[in-house]
């Protein structure tokens, strides 16, 4: 299928406004929507909040009249581009393509089919039926990678995870007593916090916990890329050993999965705002690939991983982890320093060929350090 110029300008339009929503929309997907007549923008919209409307029906609302063309409000003759299908079935909004075809539009666009099951391409075929020329697959590589997290919970049965691990150049996150603040600079640490604000929740260990007492919070988020809501927080505890003065249950929103159910802790923890879910794995551990599942059922798309390097390494050894976000501060720590991953026992590699091996999907300097976000070949 070919596409020209203009329809890649306008679907560009349409995945800058679906960004507008990237910390917001959870657990629905970013999705933005632009109107075209005769050439021209004649309104756009994009998906704020789930409940509220989506990119088409915002977009149609916000029709006005171009003063310089004198266009119509009327979105008839119109082309549509849309970042993600639109939706054919009934959920907390009517269905987006009934609201397409009743607008009189003739061309709808879309990045990229939609996932979920409930649609998956039913919306297009709607749209077709209805004698609208419905087309899908232009700028879908950036469409996927805006909604990735959404994607993987409809394909797989679970968010898609992204281990966070701030450390120097000698791979250390900490002195071996346990000091660990600032390895970075500020600068590094407030780029965390815009994927800390784009999750849907924060994964950490007991270890840190006790170890850091973090509040697991978004902080200094300007307006642009605000975050209205919290991002659930989620602590691997298999004895549920967390304080009940720990910062992070601070305000609710704290989900702890142990192994082993002890009731009075149980209870005590439950009194203090957190959430306990019980999901044994051998050896008294947590078994993390069911609590994956289980964040999906909650509507969880991206997962945010801020922990030590046992946790680290036991997300990885169970396959967890979809893509590496790596801050790296020109320092050394030495040998005795904390490592970032330990994967327990498991056979030593003798040829680099078993070695795991990543792609680089982005590389910068923020201020004095470097950042590498990589994922698994």
């Amino acid at each position: 299928m070919s596409f020209s110029a203009d329809d890649h300008r306008f679907m560009a339009q349409a995945l800058l406004l679906a960004q507008r929503g990237m910390n917001t929309t959870t657990p629905n997907p970013r999705v933005g929507c632009v109107i075209v007549k005769e050439g021209q923008i004649i309104s756009e919209g994009w998906h704020e909040k789930t409940g509220g409307p989506h990119a088409e029906a915002v977009a149609l609302a916000n029709l006005t009249t171009n003063l310089t063309t004198s266009l119509s409000t009327s979105a008839a003759g119109a082309t549509v581009y849309v970042t993600l299908e639109p939706c054919s079935h009934i959920g907390r909004t009517p269905p987006c393509a009934d609201a397409l075809i009743a607008a009189g539009v003739t061309r709808v666009v879309a990045a990229m089919q939609d996932p979920n099951p409930q649609v998956a391409g039913k919306g297009l075929a709607r749209l077709g039926a209805a004698g609208i020329t419905a087309e899908c697959g232009l700028l879908s590589a950036e469409a996927h990678e805006l909604n990735i997290g959404f994607v993987s919970r409809m394909t797989r049965g679970r968010p898609w995870l992204r281990l966070k691990i701030a450390a120097s150049l000698d791979g250390k996150t900490a002195l071996k007593n346990g000091v660990s603040q600032w390895i970075t600079s500020a600068e590094a640490r407030q780029d965390a916090h815009l994927w800390r604000a784009r999750s849907c929740a924060l994964l950490t260990g007991i270890g840190t916990v006790k170890d850091d007492n973090p509040r697991l919070t978004v902080r200094g988020v300007n307006s642009a890329q605000s975050t209205p809501r919290s991002p659930l927080k989620v602590i691997v505890d298999s004895q549920l050993q967390t304080p009940l003065d720990a910062a992070v249950l601070t305000n609710g929103g704290v989900l702890i999965a142990c192994a082993t159910d002890h009731p009075a802790r149980r209870d005590a923890l439950t009194a203090a705002g957190a959430e306990i879910i019980v999901l044994p794995a051998a050896h008294g551990k947590v078994d993390l690939a069911a609590l994956l599942t289980a964040l999906g059922q909650r509507g969880i798309n991206e997962v945010l991983v801020e922990a030590g390097a046992r946790l680290n390494g036991a997300l990885l050894r169970d396959n967890c982890v979809d893509e590496l976000l790596l801050y790296q501060a020109p320092l050394l720590l030495g040998d005795a320093a904390r490592g970032m991953i330990n994967e327990g026992e498991q056979t030593e590699l003798t040829t680099l060929t078993d070695a795991r091996r990543l792609h680089v999907v982005e590389r910068r300097s923020i201020s004095a350090d470097f950042f590498i976000r990589a994922r698994f070949l």
